[in-house]
């Protein structure tokens, strides 16, 4: 099979969810990493990969995809088995809107290059960025306990793993990070434990990854 390259950073969530589903999918791959506090992803070299500077940006068969939502949707289509997306239609819409709420409403105002702003152009406090972090977290996540209460099993959608807990997993993770108070959201706790608890969601973990302090 033609190699799998997955360029990211070790604690990004957007590379998180890719490495989530390529080990849900058995498939191998070889990692590039780019240390995002120290601004690789803005070297030239990047750049002609992803023009965006942003990771993960995923090399195969002489192309390159960006953005993780368009990744992880091509992984489920071009190595359908196992499904991360229900065949049904209408069951594959609500998917993908969990999927979306954690991807466009809570991921993009708290990563990096946005607390990086908020802390440069705003002169704002840790205990303020925390703040800010806790907010949109809190906000994302009482809409989709609602939605876990009412569609989730096993999982946050049914008993088989989706795309929404590609998502949801380095979520968890990061409002843990931040210490989020959780109490709140019993059912994502749950159904994030119990994907954690797969050896492939496991096996994708950040500190396992390369350039992880704990690898140093």
């Amino acid at each position: 099979m033609t190699e799998i390259l997955l360029h990211g950073f070790w604690r990004s969530s957007a590379a998180y969810r890719v490495r989530i589903a390529l080990a849900l999918k058995g498939l191998a791959y070889r990692q590039q990493p780019h240390d995002l506090i120290a601004g690789e992803q803005h070297s030239d070299a990047y750049a002609a990969i992803a023009p965006h500077h942003l990771v993960p940006a995923l090399e195969y068969d002489g192309r390159v995809l960006i953005e993780s939502p368009a990744i992880l949707e091509w992984i489920d289509a071009k190595w359908p088995a196992p499904p991360l997306l229900p065949v049904d239609i209408d069951e594959a819409a609500i998917v993908r809107g969990m999927a979306a709420l954690i991807a466009c409403d809570i991921h993009p105002l708290n990563n990096l290059r946005v607390l990086n702003a908020v802390r440069g152009d705003f002169d704002a406090t840790n205990p303020q960025v925390k703040a800010w972090i806790a907010r949109w977290i809190t906000q994302g996540f009482t809409a989709l306990e609602i939605l876990v209460a009412r569609h989730g099993g096993r999982f946050a959608y049914g008993d088989t793993p989706t795309l929404a807990d590609c998502y949801l997993v380095p979520q968890l993770d990061s409002a843990e990070r931040y210490r989020v108070d959780l109490a709140p959201f019993p059912r994502i706790c749950t159904v994030g434990e119990a994907a954690r608890a797969l050896p492939e969601v496991a096996s994708a973990r950040p500190e396992l990854q390369e350039g992880a302090p704990d690898r140093a």
